[in-house]
């Protein structure tokens, strides 16, 4: 395999690493007191200037089509789907349950859109064929994993390897593992996490009306964090009016929102389209669990993490769901280009939209993120 070939694997590996450490610091900078709501509209600001002058240098005015009140309502509902609600949900799930969690749930994402996909007539299922069964059966296992996941515990299956938290990310009062089991609540942050995606799902859905009227990507992407931004200061100004949480110290929270800004919304967001241009959606989604297990092992190792028996159950259900899927959709991109190679373009554009997940095409958040 030369330099070329492989680069598209290693892209890949980079972009489940930015998201693991994203989901990571967002865990720390939200247990050491950085406001969700802020943090929101710092991290679209941020992401907003980068993006703006890429989009006006690269994309001409005939890219650009005008912008009509339908289509701002559009992007302002897409905008409030996958940014606002999504990412103020998701963090307050994390903020009760680990980035491990968070990690895991991630993989539904691909079966729901499936599922929202079909319901709304944009993905056709042939129940004649091996792989609509695949797929129908893929969503079944992937939606009994996360139910399995969020709601059985069954006790441990191993110890961490730390007995105690290298990185002590919860109160200094007492005992940190007593803090951190009266702090955490597994199955709202589960459920919490799950609502994230279902929103998430949809903006995938609605990702693909709104392209089709208002194709300039980083435009498009420039306009979202825009909306983004007002719609989470507006909610800001109501739920957290305390001036002192908008002041910015050289932290944790500070590392966390630049971060997020920079490498997971300009970095990670050119590298997953780039991947998606030379090897196609089906190859970027391949590499989602690896995001489990880089999050799974740093927080055992760093926060003395102790899985449970449900947990690792739960997640090998999903994982093996979403290879289903992958493997059901992958043969109708097969099946779709064999008769007519140029078809299989504009057969794509419903494959991307069905089985990309929680950070894959966030073009200014990533998290699964």
């Amino acid at each position: 395999m030369n330099m070329q070939s492989s680069a598209p694997y290693a892209a890949m590996v980079l972009v489940q690493l930015s998201y693991g450490g994203s989901n990571i610091l967002m865990k720390i900078a939200l247990e050491k007191g950085l406001n969700q709501l802020v943090f929101v509209v710092y991290r679209h600001i941020i992401a907003m200037i980068l993006l703006a002058p890429f989009a006006f240098v690269i994309e001409s005015r005939k890219q650009r089509p005008p912008l009509s009140l339908s289509v701002m309502i559009k992007i302002f509902v897409l905008s409030s789907l996958g940014t606002t609600i999504h990412l103020n949900v998701y963090y307050a799930g994390l903020a009760y349950t680990s980035p491990t969690v968070a990690s895991a749930l991630s993989n539904v994402i691909p079966s729901l859109t499936f599922i929202m996909a079909v319901l709304l007539g944009m993905e056709k299922v042939k129940t004649e064929s091996p792989r609509g069964w695949s797929k129908m059966l893929g969503t079944a296992i992937c939606v009994s994993g996360s139910l399995v996941f969020t709601f059985w515990k069954g006790g441990y299956l191993f110890k961490s390897f730390e007995n105690r938290p290298l990185i002590n990310i919860y109160s200094t009062k007492g005992s940190s593992g007593e803090y951190r089991h009266a702090k955490e609540n597994w199955i709202k942050g589960a459920a919490l996490i799950l609502t994230s995606h279902v929103a998430w799902s949809a903006w995938l859905i609605l990702q693909a009306v709104v392209y089709k009227v208002y194709p300039a990507r980083l435009s498009l992407t420039t306009l979202i964090c825009f909306f983004a931004s007002i719609q989470s200061s507006f909610l800001a100004l109501c739920f957290a009016r305390t001036p002192a949480i908008w002041k910015l110290d050289w932290n944790v929270q500070l590392l966390t929102i630049i971060y997020c800004g920079v490498v997971i919304s300009a970095l990670v967001y050119y590298l997953q389209t780039w991947c998606i241009s030379h090897k196609g959606p089906v190859f970027v989604a391949m590499f989602s669990p690896l995001l489990v297990v880089i999050v799974g092992l740093f927080s055992a190792i760093a926060f003395a993490e102790r899985l449970h028996l449900g947990s690792m159950v739960g997640t090998g259900l999903i994982v093996l769901g979403l290879y289903c899927v992958l493997w059901g959709k992958g043969q109708d991109n097969s099946a779709a280009q064999k008769p007519d190679e140029g078809k299989g373009l504009a057969d794509d554009k419903t494959l991307e939209i069905s089985i990309n997940d929680h950070p894959l095409t966030n073009p200014d958040t990533g998290e699964r993120k």
